[in-house]
């Protein structure tokens, strides 16, 4: 029996990844224009001037006082009464348990104010007031 020699296939030993470069190249771009859109927050409030020091990066829940009364978690806007509730789950789930009120300046001081003492009963070891810098 006589056996036809078929062509010897070459092994591939070289893997393209211009494509998969390009793929990476296009997710960063797009994580670049939408991140920053992504940290706006929920509620517009005219926070209050003044002489401070730039905060320190860190894990922060931001609680924000709407002028109207409304009041946000980071994101979430919810009511008065789910306020304990959410910001004990936030505040047990972050590292720094840091709190930070923004607070609209004609927002009544009662809310801020309970703000905080929600925030301090829910375990907050620091809080902080935002503010604009003064020009």
């Amino acid at each position: 029996m006589i056996r036809m020699s078929q062509p010897r296939k070459e092994l591939i030993t070289k893997v393209n990844v211009l494509p998969l470069v390009d793929v990476c190249l296009v997710l960063v771009i797009i994580f670049m224009i939408t991140a920053p859109l992504m940290m706006q927050p929920v509620m517009e409030v005219k926070l209050p001037k003044a002489v401070t020091v730039e905060g320190e990066e860190k894990e922060n829940i931001a609680i924000t006082i709407a002028l109207n009364g409304k009041i946000a978690v980071n994101e979430k806007e919810l009511t008065w009464e789910k306020l304990p509730a959410e910001l004990t789950e936030r505040i047990n789930h972050s590292r720094d348990k840091f709190v930070i009120i923004r607070a609209d300046e004609n927002a009544s001081h009662g809310e801020m104010l309970k703000a905080m003492r929600v925030a301090k009963d829910a375990g907050a070891k620091k809080l902080t007031i935002a503010t604009e810098q003064r020009k």
